[in-house]
């Protein structure tokens, strides 16, 4: 049974442990805390999941998923996660995070410099335009679930979303696929890690976050996009 091993136990990292138990993966979460301070979510979780330490969690990770903004300053698990797909959830937001020059001037995307973190990882940019909270406006009922959850469909159904992901590594990007697949979602590849900059926030695929969009405008959308560099 492949287990997830989720660094980061806020909104992006508790829902993804749900969404990953109800795909049939095993989920071992970290915070930046203790095991012990995980206790009630893990309890919401059920028993294919369980509270570790963050190297605990990158150890028994088959796939890791970090869910927290990057920052210079992190201090990663790099030798347990050696090896190891690595999927980055984060968005670059200077509003949020501060300035990056490298990212502002086009020299390198976030995703990039998450892999300069774990240079001995396979880092794949992946679950980024999928909002892991209820919709903002609640229309009808089903609007009050996570979007990872109200947007699922079976494989070959009509009305199937897509997700993006991008890696500097094939093998990552199938790994992305497979638990897309598992998830409820097709994927579009927009490989290397130098061009996931199409899908950052603002981008023309950017303005379907919140109800989704098909594989074929995705696509579209994602050629569609114009870098501003500042």
């Amino acid at each position: 049974m492949t287990t997830i091993g989720i660094l980061g136990a806020g909104q992006a990292g508790s829902t993804l442990a749900r969404a990953s138990i109800a795909a049939g993966y095993d989920v071992v979460i970290a915070n930046s805390r203790a095991p012990e301070t995980l206790q009630e979510l893990v309890a919401q979780l059920g028993p294919r999941a369980r509270a570790a330490y963050a190297a605990q969690a990158a150890a028994a990770a088959d796939i890791a998923v970090t869910a927290f903004p990057y920052r210079p300053t992190d201090r990663l698990p790099g030798e347990e996660l050696a090896g190891k797909v690595v999927l980055d959830t984060n968005n670059y937001m200077s509003w949020r995070d501060g300035n990056y020059p490298d990212v502002d001037s086009g020299l390198k995307t976030i995703h990039e410099l998450r892999q300069e973190q774990l240079p001995a990882s396979k880092v794949a940019k992946a679950f980024t335009h999928i909002q892991f909270h209820e919709r903002s406006e609640i229309r009808v009922p089903g609007d009050l679930l996570p979007a990872v959850f109200r947007l699922a469909r079976p494989a070959g159904a009509a009305d199937r979303k897509a997700l993006v992901v991008s890696s500097d590594y094939p093998e990552a990007v199938e790994v992305v696929t497979r638990f897309y697949n598992d998830l409820g979602f097709d994927a579009v590849d927009n490989s290397p890690l130098s061009e996931s900059w199409r899908s950052a926030p603002g981008t023309p695929m950017w303005r379907h976050h919140v109800d989704g969009q098909s594989r074929a405008e995705l696509v579209k959308n994602l050629q569609r996009a114009q870098r501003v560099l500042r």
